[in-house]
């Protein structure tokens, strides 16, 4: 079954399946796709992490306690150093002060949306505009530069929980995000944003810029981690291939499927998970499954009345979404608007199979328009409206093509 973390205000505990402790990891870190978390780091935040794991549910630890198959860390190292971080700025090198206007950029990866960015832009009023990474180079300056006019362009690479924890860097990274007028997290993957920067000061500077208002945007990884749930990838193996949603309805409660709650505090987004590559990767599937896992956290069936939703947007393509919910499907593919069925739970049952329905689907094209708020789309003929059943890990649709896209 599925575990979500969730940030609720309980003592600060760790379960920890398969994964090492990663404060105190060496170089390796990055090549490990499991959470550690240290308690120390954590305590006041009300972070209490849950992961999938096969069998029954693991005890909660006492404070300051490890219970799970954490590795062994050393006990003793040299002097420390300070770990790795890059900043790279183009521009002003002094801040400008300019009042952003909220907004949120979801991009489905693959070639760059020069609409979606320059949406971004507009967004933030001609001040500073900050990428945020965990792994890869400032190639994003110049090509933000080439289509805005701004104040600033920068890079922030923080590529560990190491350097997201350091006593120099994390005060660093936070008063960057907060100076900042966009922030825009790009891809690579989210297992990283979520280990090394949940529960830090980086996550916390985050919120905070959502709460000002400056607008947001992600692609591919970066987009995963913007719902209210997010789907982690912490139980991949780095050989792993694309989860697929063949995949993910062939083994619906399998170690591959992990989520994660509230990294992102975004309230035009919650009860919402997004997914990237969407038909490019055939990812409606797990999208399904997702949904299913999202209603029976830790096996029981939680009624949410607002309902839970997905969104799952295709390579070349992005929904541009303003503060009151109205959103614009932009770039040169479609959006799929997804609606949790509530006959869909899979907690507890024995059958790896999913087996549920009817799922209502809105499909969104470029230049048409969807309200989250009331979850329609804005306009009559901005949408086509279906349903999806699955059967035993089969999709049936009731388009005519009997297309599930």
């Amino acid at each position: 079954m599925v575990r979500i973390w969730s940030l609720i205000p309980l003592s600060i505990t760790l379960i920890s399946s398969t994964f090492a402790l990663a404060q105190h990891a060496d170089a390796n870190l990055n090549s490990i796709k499991g959470i550690a978390k240290t308690f120390d780091s954590m305590k006041g935040t009300g972070f209490s992490p849950y992961i999938n794991s096969p069998g029954a549910a693991p005890a909660l630890a006492a404070e300051g306690q490890f219970v799970g198959n954490a590795a062994q860390v050393p006990t003793s190292a040299a002097a420390p150093k300070t770990p790795p971080y890059q900043y790279i700025r183009s521009g002003d090198q002094a801040d400008l002060v300019a009042p952003p206007r909220p907004g949120y950029a979801l991009m489905g990866g693959g070639t760059d949306q020069d609409d979606a960015f320059r949406w971004l832009c507009n967004h933030a009023n001609g001040g500073d505009f900050l990428v945020l990474r965990a792994s890869g180079d400032d190639a994003y300056d110049a090509y933000i530069q080439g289509l805005c006019k701004l104040n600033s362009v920068a890079t922030l690479i923080i590529p560990s929980r190491e350097a997201a924890l350091d006593s120099k860097i994390a005060p660093f990274a936070a008063e960057t995000i907060a100076h900042a007028e966009a922030i825009f997290i790009a891809g690579g993957d989210q297992a990283n944003y979520i280990n090394f920067w949940m529960g830090t000061q980086v996550q916390t500077a985050l919120n905070a810029a959502i709460q000002r208002g400056v607008p947001l945007g992600g692609t591919s990884a970066g987009l995963a981690v913007m719902g209210e749930w997010a789907y982690s990838a912490q139980g991949d193996k780095p050989d792993d291939p694309n989860l697929d949603g063949k995949t993910a309805l062939s083994d619906a409660n399998g170690p591959r499927i992990t989520l994660v709650h509230g990294f992102l505090n975004i309230p035009v987004l919650k009860g919402i998970i997004t997914d990237s590559h969407f038909a490019k990767r055939n990812r409606m599937g797990r999208l399904l499954v997702f949904l299913a896992h999202i209603q029976e956290p830790d096996g029981n069936a939680v009624p949410i009345p607002e309902g839970i939703h997905g969104i799952g947007i295709d390579e070349r393509g992005a929904v541009l979404v303003e503060p009151d919910g109205q959103a614009t499907v932009a770039g040169k593919t479609n959006a799929w608007f997804v609606t949790a069925s509530n006959n869909c739970g899979i907690a507890g049952k024995n059958a790896a199979m999913l087996s549920c329905g009817p799922i209502p689907v809105v499909r969104v094209e470029p230049g048409h328009h969807f309200d989250l708020k009331s979850w329609t789309p804005s306009q009559p003929g901005d949408g086509k409206s279906y349903t999806l059943s699955v059967d035993k890990g089969a999709i049936h649709s009731s388009q005519s093509d009997s297309s599930i896209y």
